[in-house]
């Protein structure tokens, strides 16, 4: 059982190790645009028209990039890091398996 939850865990730790690298390399820019342009058209659409160069319509769309970015590395991180650990526990249940088939051959 210890085997089971030690190959798990390896998969989590590569999985969230490749998903920060992909947050790093595709989710940065993307969640800081798309959250961006979600924060224009609510600026947009609480102020209308054309957003003005005011404080408030500005900080509306920063803190929309800043959650874009928070939920773009959510997405990354935790969506690798799942299928790491899935795919190491699949490989320790498969291996675990194999293990005791030999097992059994044995006596």
């Amino acid at each position: 059982m210890k085997a089971r939850k030690e190959m798990a865990k390896k998969g989590l730790y590569l999985g969230t190790g490749a998903g920060i690298i992909l947050f790093v390399l595709v989710g940065l820019f993307s969640g800081s645009v798309i959250g961006g342009i979600i924060g224009l058209k609510i600026a947009n659409g609480i102020f209308g028209g054309p957003v003005s160069a005011a404080i408030l319509p500005r900080i509306i769309v920063a803190v929309s990039m800043i959650m874009g970015i928070i939920v773009s590395a959510m997405v990354f991180v935790l969506g690798t890091g799942i299928a790491g650990w899935t795919l190491g526990f699949i490989a320790d249940a498969i291996r675990s398996g194999r293990y005791v088939e030999v097992m059994e051959k044995a006596q």
